[in-house]
């Protein structure tokens, strides 16, 4: 072990932040040798249950997290990176995106059933607009009920006969073990995940040289890359937390060697209309695809579909 102090690691109380930073802390101590101690952090995103875009979006689960890494109280702390606002911090650095987990999304049902499966007037839970914008086009006749919630809350409406079905992340059930409770993984044809989903983000200050190069040791290439694009894409549409937007970069073999493939959509949360397209660029260009797609979507008029997003949507929390 290493004779200097074992880094604090900022996370949120929820059993999913706990497990995931508790992963990342046991990697950081296998990798370097640094212990690694997790301080619960409160933030307003888990106290107040009120739609997020009532509250200030996603960024009330990470705020509170990054004030106390500013402040000393914490060295570092790791956040689902699709919470994270895509505007930096000058203050802070993302020193390391991990490797990323399966970033699709995943139905988790009464009776074992999949989504083609469920009667006409099912009852799916989702805070999401991108979810429900992409649920609704599949034109499969599904009520959308509003939810939010941590995982437990959340399948618990189903198992309590309140919802037939739930929609989540599916690299929150398997990071806390639990994929298998699971009816069906959707295929990003049906539904794309959330810019960044399935990914987590290490921060720390930016001056703080020490822990950044520690943490570099997490970074994976691939997946910074990916994420990087999908981002990009999220940033330049000028998309907040309540804009119905999916995207998942992919990197494939193209005719240069590899290249990242962005797939995106952005959908009403009424399932019509929907505008999805794709664009390949350059592994080493990553914020430029990103930023291509998003042009071609605005000018096919995904501004007006944001626009047109009711205020009272959410995208959720981290599931």
């Amino acid at each position: 072990m290493s004779d200097r102090a074992p880094l604090r690691l900022g996370t949120r109380a929820s059993a999913l932040a706990t497990t995931q930073s508790g992963q990342v802390a046991a990697r950081i101590t296998e990798l370097t040798g640094v212990e690694v101690e997790l301080v619960t952090v409160s933030t307003e995103g888990d106290r107040n249950q009120a739609p997020l875009t009532q509250i200030g979006g996603t960024g009330v689960f990470v705020a509170a997290l990054r004030e106390a890494v500013l402040e000393g109280r914490v060295d570092l702390a790791v956040h689902s990176l699709k919470d994270l606002p895509t505007t930096p911090d000058p203050a802070l650095t993302l020193a390391a995106v991990t490797s990323r987990e399966d970033p699709r999304d995943v139905l988790v049902a009464r009776d074992g059933l999949t989504l083609g499966e469920l009667p006409h007037g099912s009852r799916v839970g989702t805070g999401s607009p991108r979810r429900a914008a992409q649920l609704n086009a599949l034109g499969l006749g599904v009520e959308i009920v509003p939810v939010r919630g941590n995982v437990d809350t959340r399948i618990g409406k189903v198992t309590s006969g309140e919802l037939d079905a739930v929609v989540l992340a599916r690299a929150g059930l398997l990071r806390l073990g639990r994929e298998d409770e699971a009816t069906e993984v959707l295929d990003p044809i049906q539904v794309l995940p959330a810019p960044g989903q399935g990914a987590l983000a290490c921060e720390c200050r930016a001056d703080d040289a020490e822990t950044a190069t520690i943490l570099a040791v997490l970074d994976d290439p691939d997946t910074r890359a990916a994420v990087t694009a999908e981002r990009s894409l999220l940033s330049a549409l000028e998309a907040g937390c309540s804009a119905p937007v999916g995207a998942l970069a992919d990197v494939v073999w193209g005719d240069d060697g590899d290249e990242l493939w962005l797939r995106a959509v952005v959908g009403d949360p009424s399932g019509s209309p929907t505008i999805r397209l794709s664009a390949s660029g350059p592994l080493s260009e990553p914020a430029a695809v990103g930023e291509r797609l998003a042009a071609e979507m605005l000018a096919e008029g995904a501004s007006e579909l944001m626009a047109d997003t009711p205020s009272g949507t959410s995208i959720g929390s981290t599931s």
